[in-house]
């Protein structure tokens, strides 16, 4: 099979990365298992085991897909996102395709029938039974050292991001008297509003990818996450159980999905959660690792969207009309 994935992203990814590194180790498992993959993404983009044409922004996207696929001859195009106006045009689209849906998207947005998304409870708060869990390459991430010393928790995110509730894993921490390494942010911030941490025990190492990722991760006692929105999947809770750390965060979204009892606590309350930080050392960092290794890996992911390639391709529409989310999904509670 030969598909064309479009990512209004560059590939590869440095530093962090997150629907970048899903969209490269997509197509590196796909053609591991020896289908042919071309790219359509940002300009500047390389790859040494796929085809890649450069999107121009000035453009309008569709005319260039479908250039593309005149272009390559590919069998169906995988959206990272949304590419259509409205649910007409996406019925009058020439050539077979599926759509990811990554983010959550506010109340009444509506999806193309043909539609993915990256956990059943992202699926569900759509009306739908449609998903694919996301997969990492493991291979790149190297191996993990269970003999290392580990003395400190991490927060892993973007900062500003209210619905990341950084605020709250400083109150967990702070709480809970542990030192906290913060990825994803600065000490000042500006960005959506001044604000200064000025707690000692809190570490910021910006916004970190690579091996100085991976080190403080494979250092780490646990992540401390308490998201306040229906969290779609969570790259960085299975990069951290990759690394052997239990996850105490909040309980929405695919959270239980990805954390079972043996790789963490999950509760929406700061004061229940600065607690079990204190029995980190009860969950089995083999035990998260297994879980990250087995469950969410790429060439998983991969096979997951060939069986949905194959039902679109035999003519079938994976949703009998356009779904819809059901439910808003930020500001949900964050308890005492």
């Amino acid at each position: 099979m030969h598909v064309l994935i479009v990512s209004r992203n560059r590939i590869p990814v440095y530093a962090y990365g997150g629907t970048e590194r899903v969209v490269w180790d997509l197509g590196f498992s796909l053609n591991a298992l020896g289908h042919k993959v071309t790219y359509l993404v940002k300009p500047r983009s390389h790859c040494d085991f796929a085809d890649v044409l450069p999107i121009h922004k000035s453009l309008p996207l569709l005319p260039q897909v479908e250039a593309a696929m005149r272009l390559v001859g590919a069998d169906i195009v995988h959206f990272q996102s949304n590419p259509f106006a409205d649910v007409e045009a996406s019925e009058r689209f020439a050539y077979p395709y599926l759509m990811t849906e990554h983010g959550n998207s506010d109340l009444g947005t509506w999806h193309p029938r043909n539609t993915v998304f990256i956990s059943k409870n992202h699926a569900q708060r759509h009306d739908s039974e449609q998903f694919v869990y996301n997969g990492l390459n493991w291979d790149g991430y190297g191996k993990v050292d269970f003999s290392l010393p580990r003395k400190s928790f991490h927060f892993l995110g973007n900062v500003a991001w209210p619905v990341k509730n950084f605020q709250g894993a400083i109150d967990v921490a702070c709480s809970a008297s542990v030192e906290l390494n913060v990825m994803g942010g600065r000490r000042l911030q500006i960005r959506r509003g001044f604000r200064m941490t000025w707690e000692r025990n809190i570490h910021f190492h910006g916004m970190v990818g690579g091996a100085k990722k991976f080190a403080l991760l494979n250092a780490s006692k646990g992540m401390i996450f308490p998201v306040r929105w229906y969290e779609p999947f969570g790259l960085a809770i299975i990069e951290s159980l990759y690394f052997g750390c239990p996850i105490f965060a909040t309980t929405y979204g695919a959270i239980p999905e990805l954390v079972p009892l043996e790789c963490g606590l999950l509760t929406n309350s700061c004061s229940e959660m600065a607690q079990a930080l204190k029995q980190s050392d009860q969950f089995d960092s083999e035990a998260c690792h297994a879980q990250a290794r087995e469950k969410f890996n790429a060439l998983r992911m991969a096979e997951g969207y060939l069986h949905k390639y194959l039902r679109i391709l035999d003519g079938e529409y994976l949703h009998a009309s356009a779904p819809v989310s059901q439910v808003h999904p930020r500001d949900l509670s964050w308890l005492p």
